[in-house]
């Protein structure tokens, strides 16, 4: 296929509205090769260099000689928006089929058949679509021109976790003719990275790799432990930091309380997480177009997110890996002549991470249980109902069945809502792989708090991390942002975290196969239902959870300042109608930690005191229950009513809330007994994140 250098101009300046625009090194070579059909590309070059123009150009090239079309693999919707509109600006006409549009599947589906569309992007997941590979990409597959596959470090045994469908692209390929065009890109590929993509994508894959020096920004770390403390810097420095940026924090209730404290402090600053849902498209663009000053975000906001004079990318937290930072922080400065990278590290993020490796793999026991169970329903099992069978968290359940389909031969197959086994056995290299996964995180994670203590040559770390070469990189000549921070902000800081509360959701449904002892099933009728209800904080939290983990744990004791918390908090709820009396959650391990403390919040509040639920027999602790379902059994016939119940609504205080089973079957005893409305108040959320 002949390739048209001056067209391949054109559609970039067309692309890039800029009428002077020319190649960058390396881009015109990668899509000479591409069009040519000269093999398999890997292009592996810096964030802002242009990678999508690649694509897109030699898309369009091939289209224009009467080749059918092509598909692009991304991983974020809000990468696909970013594709699509820089598609649209060369002639290209780009489609989508994700979650969002699902209206247009038709219409979309009906293009590419009739051969109206240039290109299909589509995330991982599709790929394992059935309906999509059958009536999609069966059809096309002998036309397609071109395979792209952004992001690919992805595909890589490192990324693994991250985006597990990424594995079938794999077998998606294999799938399609010998001499396909396949390309692929990234921004972050290391050697060992390369070297996976290499036996996977074929061994004579071609790498077109790029320089990693980004000499616009400007690195530094400041550790600073508390997050009181790190607001207090935020707050003091982003107003004076010029243009605008990203803040990323490793969870969403960071992400958002961040928001919310800059909010306060007259910082134009939003929250964007996977919860984030439609106003996504809303944000960005207002980033975009530099209406807002900051965006506090998530990994949710990251890969493919181009806004070229992002001015400041700042880490609440030490994400896990250099590969992770170097893409997030990779943001900012493309199209100007400096910016600012700054990573605060702080106390908490080692705990977060952790947590994150240790749940990247099912445990074998986990995967033992799961495969047992199956193995006793010859029917397969749906995933509420594994969860009757399996001690195992809801989310963690879902994550096993997910790994385990993706594996060759795959142990387990889905059949509509249910899973069971094929004749397949899981093989030991999943484990080997999970293990040796496992050991590379911890090295990786070790080496960001390696970086974390650097004084000087942050970007040649970086660089030499990623199995670059630093040649002769010089940073941009423009001042660090101080590390102080105002003391008298901290101390506002803390109260801000303080009044920060978490709504208690009811449960409206008794679990699959119902409840027992209780004998109940199906929908809890209203007028059994606890009500709203208020947690203060989340354990261990920088709030008031330190201060409950050290009450319950260390002196076996709630302090008084958490009984004054929910006074307060209990003020600024008013709920209606009033309680007019306390009852509490019996415990007969700690049988006097949480009365003592209801006793105490009923006299604050000047409410009787009245403990009418008693616990009939030991049970595990309800953390030791790893999902909903075995939480409700477990608090099944556990509790009753002893002594006469009061008739007016009724604060119902517990130390912790999970699954909220407890609270639920309490509220159930309470009200079936005549009281009133029944208001869970509990000191601590303790619910998990893949919950």
């Amino acid at each position: 296929m002949a390739y048209n250098q001056s067209r391949a101009v054109e559609l970039l300046r067309v692309g890039s509205q800029n009428p002077n625009a020319t190649f960058r090194d390396g881009q015109e070579d990668a899509i000479r090769h591409v069009v040519e059909g000269r093999g398999r590309l890997l292009v592996v070059q810096r964030t802002g260099w242009g990678k999508s123009f690649v694509y897109f150009v030699a898309t369009k090239l091939l289209r224009e000689q009467g080749l059918g079309p092509a598909i692009l693999i991304s991983p974020l919707l809000a990468l696909m928006r970013n594709q699509i509109a820089a598609a649209t600006r060369m002639g290209v006409r780009a489609v989508t089929i994700n979650s969002d549009n699902q209206d247009n599947w038709h219409q979309i589906e009906t293009e590419l058949l009739n051969n109206k569309a240039d290109i299909l992007i589509i995330s991982p997941e599709r790929l394992a679509n059935e309906h999509f590979r059958k009536q999609v990409l069966a059809p096309i597959a002998a036309r397609i021109s071109l395979m792209v596959v952004d992001e690919a470090h992805c595909i890589s045994d490192w990324g693994h976790d991250f985006r597990p469908h990424y594995r079938l692209i794999e077998r998606i390929i294999r799938s399609l003719p010998a001499n396909l065009r396949v390309l692929a890109t990234t921004a972050t590929a290391n050697k060992r990275v390369r070297d996976d993509l290499q036996n996977i994508l074929g061994p004579d894959l071609n790498v077109s790799l790029g320089k990693l020096a980004r000499p616009t920004l400007l690195l530094q770390t400041i550790r600073i432990r508390s997050q009181a403390e790190r607001m207090s810097w935020l707050a003091t420095h982003i107003p004076n930091l010029p243009g605008s940026g990203i803040i990323y924090t490793l969870t969403v209730r960071d992400a958002v309380e961040i928001a919310e404290w800059l909010q306060s402090r007259g910082v134009d600053a939003h929250a964007y997480t996977g919860e984030t849902g439609e106003r996504r498209a809303e944000l960005e663009q207002a980033l975009l177009d530099n209406r807002i000053k900051a965006l506090v975000a998530t990994t949710a906001l990251g890969m493919g997110y181009d806004k070229p004079d992002l001015a400041f990318v700042i880490h609440y937290q030490t994400p896990g890996s250099v590969v992770a930072y170097y893409q997030q922080v990779g943001r900012a400065g493309r199209a100007l002549d400096s910016a600012h990278g700054v990573l605060l590290s702080g106390e908490e993020e080692t705990e977060i991470n952790d947590y994150f490796i240790e749940t990247a793999f099912p445990t074998r026991n986990e995967v033992s249980e799961i495969l047992d169970a199956l193995k006793m329903a010859a029917d397969g099992l749906s995933v509420p109902q594994l969860m009757g069978h399996v001690n195992v968290r809801f989310g963690r359940i879902n994550k096993a069945l997910q790994l385990l389909s993706l594996e060759s031969p795959a142990p387990i197959i889905k059949e509509g809502t249910k899973w069971m086994l094929t004749s397949a056995k899981l093989s030991d290299t999943f484990w080997q792989r999970a293990e040796r996964l496992t050991a590379l995180r911890r090295a990786e994670q070790k080496q960001m708090q390696h970086y974390v203590s650097v004084k000087s040559g942050h970007m040649e770390f970086l660089i030499g991390a990623l199995d670059g070469e630093p040649g002769s990189y010089k940073p941009p000549q423009i001042s660090p942002v101080p590390e102080s921070f105002d003391a008298a902000l901290t101390q506002e800081a803390i109260v801000f975290l303080r009044r920060t509360h978490l709504d208690f959701e009811p449960r409206h449904q008794w679990p699959a196969g119902g409840m027992p002892h209780l004998d109940v099933k199906g929908r809890i009728l209203p007028e059994h239902q606890a009500r709203a209800g208020k947690i203060l904080c989340v354990w261990g939290d920088a709030a008031w959870g330190a201060l409950v983990r050290e009450g319950k744990l260390r002196k076996g004791h709630f302090d008084n300042q958490l009984v004054e918390a929910c006074v307060a908090m209990v003020a600024e709820w008013a709920p209606q109608p009033a309680p007019t009396w306390v009852t509490c959650i019996p415990s007969r391990r700690h049988s006097n930690l949480v009365p003592d403390f209801a006793r105490r919040l009923a006299s604050a509040l000047r409410l009787p005191f009245h403990p009418v639920l008693e616990k009939l027999d030991d049970r595990p602790a309800q953390k030791e229950m790893a999902n909903s379902t075995q939480q409700a059994r477990n608090v099944d016939g556990s509790l009753t009513i002893s002594g006469k119940v009061p008739s007016g609504p009724v604060f119902l205080v517990d130390d912790m809330i999970d699954s909220g089973w407890t609270m639920t079957v309490a509220a159930y005893l309470l009200t079936a007994h005549s009281s009133g409305l029944v208001y869970p108040l509990a000191l601590a959320s303790t619910k998990n994140a893949d919950e």
